[in-house]
């Protein structure tokens, strides 16, 4: 039952409640199985920023708060506590790859993303980058999984800089532009496509 009968929850009433549940870090939300309450007037930008009824919420501890019980059930994202589960809208992704580190080279390259609030993303076999295109511009949009079906935008100024990083590979049976990282080569794009 949903901790408020009648009305879908408050952002604050469920920033209680996620304060409660996220002790130690960040909660096991995939575990849990609570009702649905509705939806809250709570969207990401594809910048990264977080807005509760049309204004961004300005107190980063309350967005690092909400993203932390943020979770992914089919193609909808809910805001979940042990209590209660209300959807969210998301433009892209919830996350926002703002920057990354990269230590040593080629096959032996890791690769570290930093998003906008605060996680630190070991791209590898838990942690794929993978890049879309957009069908009519051909715009690449490279993505790093950060959690549990949960995504990180990787920011333009930080793509320009891991195209710096990346090698030629091959990769099914083609030659692909792209970036290793613990062991694991990700494809940017088909060698040929480039000048």
């Amino acid at each position: 039952m949903c901790a408020q009968k009648t009305a879908t929850p408050t952002a604050e009433a469920l920033a209680a409640s996620a304060r409660s549940a996220a002790k130690g870090g960040i909660p096991p939300v995939h575990d849990w199985d609570p009702p649905y309450c509705g939806d809250l007037d709570i969207r990401i930008a594809r910048d990264g920023t977080w807005f509760y009824l049309g204004t961004p919420i300005g107190r980063e501890a309350l967005v690092r708060l909400f993203s932390s019980i943020l979770r992914k059930d089919d193609d909808r994202y809910y805001l979940v506590t042990p209590v209660e589960k209300v959807g969210i809208t998301v433009d892209d992704a919830p996350f926002v790859a703002v920057d990354f580190e990269a230590e040593g080279s080629e096959h032996d390259q890791a690769l570290t993303f930093f998003t906008q609030v605060g996680d630190a993303v070991p791209a590898g076999p838990d942690h794929p980058i993978r890049v879309a295109r957009d069908p009519d511009t051909g715009e690449p949009a490279p993505y790093v999984l950060v959690r549990a079906r949960l995504e990180a935008l990787i920011d333009r100024k930080s793509f320009y800089r891991l195209v710096e990083h990346g090698a030629h590979a091959d990769h099914d049976g083609a030659r692909w532009f792209g970036v290793w990282s613990r062991g694991v080569f990700f494809p940017i794009i088909p060698s040929a496509e480039l000048p």
